[in-house]
């Protein structure tokens, strides 16, 4: 058959919003790989960034007072230790359905170029180094089986400029490392052909192993040259047509034109209703570290149920994060806040699940700072 969606943003903007998003409303996902080891925040994904490029900042004070010079010791030093021995894909799922959400998944490649799955592009991932597992395939598997959509969430566009490739005193600069920190180039210099068409292959690799429901992108599309980008959509929705699902795009900011996805607040909300549809990404822990950090604080659980409500309210959505320890357990306080939001929801979930926007949004004294 001809293929519905042609790689244009004409075309592309054909595509509807899934019915399963409009319904379902809330989801979680978790932010784990081997930033989890040294787990130091603020932003304990951002960690292996800061110690390369802020020689002043807490994180490389930490490091070089913990692990040692990061000369000696640099980011991948910490793939060995990322062994996740508690790692259980069914037991994460069957805690994120108690929690009520209705889509989950893994970060399936952050920033730093670890990759989560089996991937034929590099061998920098989860199934050959650290874990030695395909974490997103087993992941899939366990939360398909329990009927809920499967999310991936994508940030390697950021990955051309996140280490510092081109200077020579780190191990960031060696070709032999390419792989996890990224193709050598020079500071400034835009993304090479080699680069995007990785940032692509990646993309359509995980789209036709794992086939998820959702792709959720951080910032930094923008410099993904659009020809990869349109291709990579019109792949995406092409191949779920085929197959009768109903599959969703989210992006930051202006990443993609206006139409073709849904766009995601991060830590952010709508002040009022809107007429288009918008998700928000914020985390159980109080700090914004997004993965695991040993001295961050959670949210109450009272606290993450008001965002649930004033994004749906407002015609948004809810996905929600976790970040898991080293060793593959959730932390227990973010266990703890998953069920108390999960049995709420067992209560009050009519007013949440398969819902339409009222046409006013917190009337009265009920405004959520």
């Amino acid at each position: 058959a001809t293929p519905r969606y042609e790689p244009t943003w004409h075309s592309l903007r054909q595509h509807q919003t899934p019915q399963w998003l409009r319904d379902g409303k809330f989801g979680i996902y978790t932010h784990w790989g081997p930033y989890s080891v040294p787990a130091y925040g603020p932003n304990g994904t951002w960690y292996s960034n800061r110690i390369y490029n802020r020689p002043d900042s807490e994180q490389r004070k930490h490091h070089e007072a913990t692990w040692g010079p990061n000369t000696e010791f640099g980011y991948k030093e910490f793939i060995p230790l990322f062994t996740a021995e508690e790692f259980d894909a069914d037991e994460w799922a069957e805690l994120f359905e108690k929690a009520g959400a209705r889509f989950a998944g893994p970060v399936a490649e952050h920033h730093d170029g670890f990759a989560m799955w089996d991937t034929k592009y590099s061998r920098w991932n989860a199934a050959q180094m650290g874990p030695k597992r395909d974490v997103v395939g087993e992941l899939e598997k366990a939360i398909k089986k329990r009927e809920m959509k499967f999310v991936t969430a994508f940030h390697h566009a950021a990955n051309w400029f996140f280490f510092p490739v081109w200077d020579e005193r780190y191990d960031t600069s060696n070709p032999e490392y390419s792989g996890l920190y990224g193709f050598i180039h020079e500071e400034g210099e835009k993304p090479s052909r080699e680069f995007l068409e990785e940032w692509h292959g990646k993309l359509i690799e995980v789209i036709d192993k794992y086939e998820p429901d959702f792709i959720w992108f951080d910032f930094a599309l923008d410099m993904i040259h659009e020809s990869y980008v349109k291709d990579f959509l019109a792949h995406y929705y092409n191949q779920a047509d085929a197959r009768g699902k109903e599959v969703v795009v989210t992006y930051k900011g202006h990443d993609l034109p206006a139409g073709i996805g849904v766009v995601d607040l991060e830590l952010g909300q709508e002040r009022e209703l809107t007429h288009h549809e918008w998700i928000t990404d914020t985390s159980v822990d109080d700090q914004g570290a997004w993965s695991y950090v040993s001295a961050a604080g959670f949210k109450s659980a009272d606290r993450l149920i008001d965002n649930l409500v004033d994004r749906v309210s407002k015609n948004g959505y809810l996905l929600l994060n976790v970040g898991p320890k080293p060793d593959g357990s959730i932390p227990e306080e973010a266990r703890e806040l998953l069920l108390e939001i999960g049995a709420w929801l067992e209560v009050n979930g009519e007013a949440i699940y398969e819902t339409t926007p009222w046409i006013f949004a917190a009337e009265g004294p009920t405004h959520l700072d």
